[in-house]
């Protein structure tokens, strides 16, 4: 008998009942983390007595704290990143919009193309874009201290840095010695609008205000980004922009031809979701 793999069982169930969303999923991840092994080799580590650091752990996940919170780690495509309190964990369904940009840089007729990954957090897209798009230059941008330090954690991990620059400034006026020039502007701003609070779930509190709240409508941050993707992309460049549910159908409106922009459309998440909304800039006339 494996003594391990019944306590993950039995940390299961408590996960359930706290109406944890992937019990089974996160008790085996806490049980990976405390052994000190991938979530896929539990079954290689030796019969274990009772381990009160993982029972420790399983108690504040049924608190609700983020899994990530509790392990220092959150997993983003390819990637392994340190993760905590002053951070936004980064999520599943932002990866659909990182696939999109990646795709969109291989097709380029650009031998070096130039990205800038504006409210950068932990790093997550600006890193997976350098690693997977190799002759890229990526420039992330945080205006928070705290998920700069986290994101300067990240990259300096990577193995980018020669390609990858990190760069603490207000998001609408940073980089100004790039307007003009940039081939994909990405962001995964905040967009809950301010009345939801009480929708949300409990492990989202633990996310930085900064990287949640954008006003009434969930739409204050997109409008900035839409005046700084506007002067920061050269003719022909392109947008990703991750929004919230039902915030895509005011996407064309924020995005109009009259400033500039063309082929404004939504992207759908793997629950068939408006996820993201993808665009470019006009072309020279």
């Amino acid at each position: 008998m494996n003594f391990l793999l019944d306590e993950v069982a039995r940390a299961t169930l408590r996960l359930a009942e706290a109406g944890v969303d992937a019990p089974r999923t996160d008790a085996e991840e806490l049980a990976a983390w405390v052994h000190g092994v991938r979530r896929g080799a539990l079954h290689t580590v030796a019969d274990a007595d009772f381990d009160a650091l993982y029972w420790e752990c399983v108690a504040r996940r049924v608190a609700r704290e983020p899994l990530q919170h509790i392990t220092g780690r959150a997993y983003f495509r390819y990637l392994e990143l340190a993760v905590g309190p002053g951070v936004f964990v980064p999520r599943p369904e932002t990866e659909i919009m990182v696939e999109w940009a990646i795709e969109t840089l291989h097709t380029m007729d650009v031998a070096d193309p130039l990205v800038v990954d504006l409210g950068t957090g932990s790093g997550a897209i600006a890193i997976s874009i350098a690693q997977e798009v190799p002759r890229s230059r990526v420039h992330a941008v945080e205006s928070d201290r705290a998920a700069l330090d986290w994101a300067r954690r990240n990259i300096d991990a990577s193995g980018n840095t020669d390609r990858l620059h990190l760069h603490h400034a207000d998001l609408a006026e940073a980089l100004p010695e790039l307007s003009g020039q940039v081939d994909l502007v990405i962001s995964n701003p905040p967009y809950v609008p301010t009345g939801q609070a009480e929708a949300l779930t409990p492990e989202v509190g633990y996310d930085p205000d900064a990287a949640l709240w954008a006003g009434a409508d969930g739409l204050d941050d997109i409008r900035r980004l839409e005046r700084v993707g506007a002067r920061l992309l050269r003719p022909e460049g392109f947008m990703a922009i991750e929004h919230g549910d039902g915030q895509g159908v005011d996407m064309p409106w924020l995005f109009p031809e009259s400033r500039g922009w063309r082929d404004v459309r939504n992207r759908k998440d793997l629950a068939r979701r408006d996820r993201f909304v993808v665009m470019r800039r006009a072309g020279d006339e």
